[in-house]
Order: C-alpha cells, then structure tokens, then sequence
C-alpha cells in the first residue's frame, strides 16, 4: 500500500494538523507545492461540506494523478441559523491574504453576534473530509464536528480563521488557546483525520499515491 498522500491544500496550518496525525502511523502527506503544476481551484459548488470537499478530491486526484485527501471545513453558529457554514472561508466578501480575510471574516461574525444579543452562542467547526483515487473513485469519507461557544473578544495566537473566537467551556480556552496537540485530541480536523487512518487501513491505495 502506498504511503504517500497529497493533500488539497496550500494552507500550512492544515498541513501541520494532518501530518501530526498520520506521519505517526506511517503516511507521508504532502500539499500542493510538491505537485509541480499549476492545478486550477475547483469550484466548490456543493450545498454541504461533504459535497465540497469530494469536489476538491476528485478534482486534484484526478489533476495531479495521485491519491488525493480533501476537507471542507468552516463554523456553524446557533444564533446565526448555521452560518457562516459552508461559507466560512469567505463569510466577509473581502479578498487578499489569508490573515486579511480572516480578520474581515471575524469581524463580521462580532458584528452581527452583537447586532443580535448572542454573544456565547453555541457553536461547532465542521470538517467533512474526502479521500479520492487518480480515476476519480471515491475510497472514503469522514465528518468531525468540535462544539463550543462564541466568545466575541479574541483570544489566544494558535490557529487560525475562527480558532480565537471558539471557547470551548470545560477546557476554559478558546481553540487558538489550545497547544497543537491538545487541539488535535478534540478539533473536527483531528477528528476526521483520526476516523480517516482507521479508514486507510482497509483501503488498497495502489501505486497512485507515491
């Protein structure tokens, strides 16, 4: 079985969370930057976050020839019916660098939390994650979900995107508070990364992966 997987990604952070869970168990998981050709961004067109994230699998599976892992993952909150949901990554509008963009997503949460009276709102990150064959199979899905509650003054440096403003009760720290590792024994990502390993033990990966 092959070893190696790429992931659909460019963003470091998702990247370290993976690799932190499946480098253990053998599996050497690589983004983007090592596929060496330009892959158009597919359209994530999908309702739900596991219709987005099995449109990114096949797409890069199918694009780069390799064993393709993908997620779609973003913050539901109560008082907001759900939203940003599936559109987390660009709940604001606004374009520019991953930081910009998360600060524009934040403050627009904030916003419209405080126009309503929610602060401390019951919240959850989502993750729904696809692994996909070079011929467009799909081999496995995976669903992580990490409670909480919305706190609307930021706190902690760790993470990225929402992380500061989940606070999770009983450990009395906000997602960006937690260390890499504590956050892996609950995130949605650790999650799904942890139900897909268990997955990749009964899959026949092939030679598609290296």
């Amino acid at each position: 079985m092959s070893n190696t997987i790429l992931l659909a990604t460019s963003n470091e952070h998702k990247l370290d969370e993976v690799r932190q869970i499946l480098g253990p168990l053998g599996f050497t998981v690589q983004g983007l930057d090592s596929v060496g050709m330009a892959i158009p961004e597919p359209v994530e067109d999908g309702m739900t976050f596991e219709e987005n994230a099995r449109i990114k699998a096949v797409s890069y599976a199918t694009a780069a020839g390799r064993i393709s892992l993908a997620d779609d993952s973003g913050l539901e909150i109560d008082a907001l019916g759900g939203a940003p949901g599936i559109h987390s990554a660009r709940f604001s509008g606004v374009e520019g660098s991953r930081s910009e963009r998360d600060s524009a997503n934040n403050r627009k949460m904030v916003s419209m939390l405080r126009e309503l009276s929610e602060e401390g709102s019951p919240a959850r990150f989502v993750c729904a994650m696809c692994l996909a064959a070079p011929d467009g199979r799909i081999l496995a899905e995976t669903r992580g979900e990490f409670e909480g509650v919305i706190v609307t003054e930021p706190r902690g440096e760790n993470g990225f995107g929402y992380d500061p403003h989940l606070y999770i009760p009983d450990l009395g720290l906000t997602s960006a508070e937690l260390a890499p590792d504590a956050k892996n024994a609950r995130s949605h990502r650790g999650e799904a990364v942890r139900q897909m390993a268990v997955l990749l033990d009964a899959i026949d990966l092939g030679p598609g992966g290296d």
